[in-house]
């Protein structure tokens, strides 16, 4: 496996899996760095991808963190967040941050997992920046669960 910078021919699919919102994955797209988790045995085959967005000083944000779904749960959603931990950190940042909705228990596990600490809840997020509303795993995706992780 390999992960590299990618500067052009994002996946759309792949990131609005993670995030609904195509004005905003557009935006932070334009704004931060994206990574793609290769096969290297079929290089053109992309895995997963995650973007890395600069929010302050000392700072970056983990914003989008997507995994085909044919690969989920074979620890590739750890190797991207492994990486962008190291990525920060090389770029001489202090904490890494992340955010995933109340009802993505998946992401919110793992990114438990990698050593990320919740810091708050953003009540009502999805409901104020989204039009329509999201269910995951039965659940509507009402609050932003934010993390972070000191480097």
């Amino acid at each position: 496996m390999e992960i590299l910078e990618l500067k052009k021919d994002f996946p759309l699919d792949l990131l609005l899996d993670a995030d609904p919102n195509q004005e905003y994955v557009e935006d932070y797209l334009e704004r931060g760095q994206v990574f793609g988790l290769f096969d290297q045995e079929t290089p053109a085959h992309l895995i997963g991808v995650y973007v890395l967005l600069k929010t302050r000083p000392g700072t970056m944000e983990l914003v989008n963190l997507a995994v085909r779904e044919a690969f989920r749960g074979q620890g590739y959603g750890r190797m991207l967040t492994q990486d962008a931990l190291t990525r920060a950190k090389e770029a001489g940042m202090r904490t890494l941050e992340v955010g995933t909705a109340n009802s993505s228990l998946g992401p919110l596990a793992l990114y438990l997992k990698c050593g990320f600490r919740m810091t708050h809840l953003d009540l009502d997020f999805f409901r104020r920046h989204y039009p329509d509303p999201i269910f995951e795993n039965g659940v509507e995706c009402r609050d932003m669960v934010r993390l972070m992780q000191d480097l």
